[in-house]
């Protein structure tokens, strides 16, 4: 495949489809809806081959979410295409003021293996709307979802407007020595500085959704009985590969005895006495990650930590039963990077601070969570910290709220996406202030007199 040739069609495409209408957008997402309805067994089956998925869980968190946001774009979109009139000052007297928003252009969208399906298209659902082309490259850690995710744009598209591009870590190398107009990119953020550092090459802009860390908050106020199966769905769904899951709890020494109690028996309750067997489990996704994850628990029990849940691993079938671990080392690997996987440490603490400086002395998170009654606690958690998301007695699912933004800050991400998010990612905002009748200007113009001096004093003064 000629990635060049593949730029360049879709560089002399992006005028005619930066212009089209809504109607015509619109129709394009609608295609796009249904050839996913209609190929939803086939993505299925990709991702229950790529990685054990279940197809309860890759309805609910692949292909649904890809549907929400394509209703949601499709219902709002000529109301985000309209020219959005704004007031203009006094000194700019005769003007009229509004943005228009214009296709960037010409989009990458490179993906990670974590989530196939919902990372590739719900970016591509914000690209249709704004009015971008788009190449899509995804992870080859999933190459039977690829099959079906390729048929699915094909059916849909043109390549000169969107295509899928397939290949390793070389394909995406070449992909971003192209000048797009729009980067988006969805990974760890150590990849995240690579595909920044070679968009400043061209001076594209770009959308990183990263990672990190996200902290979980239980304080002494908490009702475990609704935090725990919130915690145990967020953490274990998709065995625990997800950017937004709940990294590490942080715990009121109060409550640890509780919650572990409650955790072992809800993770038996959703996953069986042997969760490692469970078909409604999802495996790691590949022989690399399994190891990095089992090489995180060696190392914590080697330096003194203590699995309290779990700690089953089958390297055969690639799977780490969902664990709950105390008594980590602070500098181990375990919390020095993002775990994504399904091992969760516990922290335990006395005082609200102490929660404050251990999440302050990590970079910023994706996701922050807080389990409280105390909405006093609640506000002092929220004011005294920073996140690209909250979730105030809920976990990852902010993420399903298209009237809200997602992305990280700093480490964790740059730019946000979503629904009216994500078509502002793909638009330009383009300021347009049109002279109607005589301009301020005329007046300040030189020479400058004294009469123009006093004019300016006055306009500094009162305006």
């Amino acid at each position: 495949m000629d990635l060049e040739q593949i730029f360049k069609s879709q560089q002399s495409k992006t005028r005619l489809i930066a212009g089209s209408s809504s109607k015509e957008r619109k129709a394009k997402l609608k295609r796009l809806e249904r050839s996913i309805l209609q190929h939803r067994d086939a993505i299925c089956e990709g991702m229950w081959k790529d990685f054990q998925k279940p197809a309860t869980e890759v309805d609910f968190t692949e292909i649904y979410p890809v549907l929400l946001e394509i209703r949601f774009a499709v219902k709002n979109l000529s109301e985000w295409m309209k020219d959005d009139h704004v007031p203009t000052p006094i000194t700019l007297l005769g003007a009229t003021s509004k943005i228009k928003y214009d296709a960037k252009g010409t989009s990458l969208i490179i993906s990670p293996w974590n989530y196939p399906f919902q990372l590739l298209l719900a970016p591509l659902v914000s690209a249709i709307a704004a009015g971008c082309t788009a190449i899509l490259k995804p992870s080859e850690y999933t190459p039977h979802t690829s099959v079906v995710v390729n048929r699915i744009i094909a059916d849909c598209f043109e390549a000169d407007e969107a295509v899928m591009v397939e290949g390793d870590v070389d394909v995406s190398t070449e992909l971003l020595q192209f000048n797009f107009d729009h980067i988006f990119f969805t990974g760890a953020p150590e990849i995240g500085k690579v595909v920044m550092t070679a968009a400043a090459k061209n001076l594209s802009s770009v959308t990183l959704e990263l990672g990190g860390k996200s902290p979980t908050i239980i304080d002494e106020t908490a009702n475990l009985d609704a935090v725990v199966p919130r915690i145990v769905w967020a953490k274990f769904i998709n065995a625990g590969q997800t950017c937004i899951a709940p990294d590490y709890i942080l715990i009121h020494e109060s409550q640890k005895e509780a919650f572990v109690r409650k955790m072992s028996d809800q993770i038996e309750k959703n996953y069986g006495k042997h969760p490692e067997d469970s078909q409604s489990y999802a495996h790691i996704i590949n022989e690399k990650h399994f190891n990095r994850l089992s090489n995180y628990l060696d190392e914590a029990v080697t330096n003194g930590a203590v699995i309290l849940y779990g700690g089953v691993t089958k390297q055969d079938e690639k799977v780490i039963s969902p664990t709950l671990i105390d008594q980590v080392s602070m500098d181990g690997q375990m919390m020095q990077n993002e775990i994504f996987g399904p091992i969760l440490p516990l922290i335990t603490y006395r005082k609200k601070e102490e929660v404050i400086d251990f999440i302050e002395s990590k970079e910023k998170p994706l996701a922050l969570y807080v389990y409280s009654k105390s909405r006093k606690n609640i506000d002092y958690f929220l004011k005294n910290t920073a996140s690209g998301g909250v979730g105030i007695n809920i976990s990852a699912l902010h993420i399903g709220n298209s009237n809200l933004p997602f992305g990280g800050v700093n480490n964790s991400g740059i730019g946000k996406s979503r629904g009216h998010f994500g078509f502002l990612e793909f638009s330009n905002q383009r300021a347009i202030l049109d002279q109607r009748i005589f301009s301020s200007i005329e007046f300040l113009a030189p020479p400058y007199t004294n009469s123009k001096q006093k004019i300016m004093r006055f306009l500094m003064k009162y305006f």
